[in-house]
This record gives structure tokens, C-alpha cells and sequence, in this order.
């Protein structure tokens, strides 16, 4: 683990306290906290692709629009134009 310094707003910090002692948690445990959860919402972690992909592959209810077009039919999307 690394140790950094940062500058940050007084009230900012008296706001981190009050909620790391609601927390039973420290200060640097509160900002790591922080940083990991706007690394993972902000950051460039995209393994939610990963997890995703083909999580509906097994319902015959929803298809590929590509399996229409693949067979030579026309699509949704060209019915509407």
C-alpha cells in the first residue's frame, strides 16, 4: 500500500469524520473506501461486459436481430422504415 498526501476542504474532512466514527472506521479506511467505489462506477473496470455476456442466450424469447438478417428476413428495424 502506498501513502499518499492530498489536500482536501476543511468541511469536507469534518463530514469524513462524523461519518467514520458513525462507521466504527477510520479516516484512510473511509477515503479507501472512496476511491474504490469511484474507480469501479467512474473508472475504466469494464469486466461488467464480462459478466454480462450471454447472460440471456438461453431464452428463446429474446432474439438477435442479426439471426433474422442471417436467415434473410427482415428485421424490426426494417419494418418501422
Amino acid at each position: 500500500m502506498t501513502r499518499i498526501l492530498a489536500d482536501l476542504h476543511d468541511d469536507d474532512i469534518q463530514r469524513l469524520d462524523r461519518m467514520a466514527a458513525d462507521q466504527g472506521k477510520s479516516r484512510a479506511a473511509m477515503l479507501r473506501e472512496a476511491v474504490q467505489l469511484y474507480l469501479l462506477h467512474r473508472g475504466d473496470d469494464r469486466s461488467w461486459i464480462d459478466r454480462g455476456y450471454g447472460l440471456w442466450s438461453d431464452r428463446p424469447d429474446i432474439r438477435d436481430d442479426f439471426d433474422d438478417r442471417r436467415a434473410g428476413k427482415r428485421s424490426r428495424h426494417d419494418e418501422r422504415h
